[in-house]
């Protein structure tokens, strides 16, 4: 059998509440939450059969049912959740925090964990034990194997939230179904992101970002191209990574895991061009929490905030040069990049940019 075809059933559909009374309220979006378009990203994870004596009785039902318990409990402090985005008079999304609550699916796969294609996510993840989500801010799906596993896949409206917030809310979701103490506490206050008076922005800003009312609808008629997103998931030893990091350091100069990985993946698409002038852009996602601790408020910590926080510097050379370049040249000009949105007064230019 093709490892992405596969059939997935349902077996149950609820909706899922917050365990307790949250507030009812207007969550407006912070000047960083308006940079991002409406979109959603998911995540998933896979757990084999236990091989744990004591966890062999569990039926794939009483599994989910803690699962969802779980789920209901961790709503409570983190009830953004459970509640929807809609327009605001100005036209803005803002989130109506009204615990409506969170679809949640119990499906069954007729696939081995083994046997999943996890390269090729877009056709053997998405829409399969990923859900498309539907309504709402958040929705569940966990899926059973038939080796016994699970697969448990969440879809996030991003403007509700990024994958720091995303982290933490399954952090606390795991910590209670495993009746740990949790470790996240999530506050939502959007004061701290208040722009400057008078706003402020650095130009380079015009260039990653354009208003959406600005870009000229796409014609009806979209014309064939071999262009198009791909989704891929790389596994990697930690010594290939090592590798990869020693190679793109210089002059005792040494580049972070992610810089060095993210040249070598760069010059690698390159490799696969025959347009020596066609142009290859890389983007790395910044996290802007440990940038902005001067904004911190007190008794409140940044890695604790609910919401967007990020930003997306992008670089950018074209075929032949890659082709032509080491791995420690490009690693510099990745190192470039995120140098320069890693820093307040980028992030500081961004909340300004939505204000002006």
């Amino acid at each position: 059998m093709d490892s992405s075809d596969f059939t997935v059933s349902m077996k149950q559909r609820d909706v899922v509440t917050a365990v307790l009374p949250v507030p009812e309220q207007v969550l407006p979006m912070s000047n960083l939450d308006l940079l991002i378009p409406p979109l959603d990203f998911g995540i998933f994870f896979c757990y084999k059969k236990s091989s744990d004596h004591t966890q062999q009785n569990l039926s794939p039902e009483s599994m989910v049912a803690v699962i969802k318990k779980a789920l209901a409990h961790a709503l409570v402090p983190f009830y953004p959740f459970t509640g929807e985005i809609a327009q605001n008079h100005s036209g803005e999304p803002e989130l109506l925090c009204s615990n409506a609550g969170v679809d949640f699916v119990h499906a069954y796969a007729d696939i081995e964990l083994k046997d999943l294609d996890l390269y090729h996510p877009d056709v053997s993840v998405h829409g399969k034990l990923v859900p498309i989500k539907m309504c709402g801010v958040l929705s569940v799906q966990v899926t059973e194997l038939n080796c016994g596993g699970l697969v448990i896949g969440c879809t996030f409206d991003h403007r509700a939230a990024d994958a720091h917030s995303a982290n933490m809310f399954l952090t606390v979701w795991a910590e209670i179904s495993q009746a740990k103490p949790t470790t996240h506490i999530p506050f939502f206050q959007r004061s701290i992101f208040a722009p400057r008076h008078p706003p402020q922005h650095d130009e380079s800003i015009d260039k990653m970002y354009v208003l959406l009312s600005s870009i000229t609808p796409p014609p009806k008629e979209i014309e064939v191209s071999n262009d198009h997103l791909l989704s891929r998931i790389y596994y990697i030893k930690a010594e290939e990574i090592d590798r990869l990091q020693f190679q793109a350091s210089e002059n005792g100069t040494r580049r972070s895991k992610i810089e060095s990985f993210s040249a070598f993946l760069w010059k690698t698409i390159a490799e696969g061009g025959n347009d020596l002038s066609k142009g290859v852009k890389l983007g790395i996602i910044v996290d802007g929490r440990k940038r902005l601790e001067g904004r911190e408020e007190k008794n409140l910590s940044l890695q604790n905030y609910f919401g967007n926080v990020l930003s997306i510097p992008y670089t950018e050379a074209s075929v032949g040069e890659l082709k032509s370049m080491t791995l420690k040249m490009a690693a510099k000009l990745v190192h470039s990049c995120v140098e320069r949105a890693a820093r307040e007064e980028h992030f500081s230019s961004l909340i300004d940019w939505v204000a002006s």
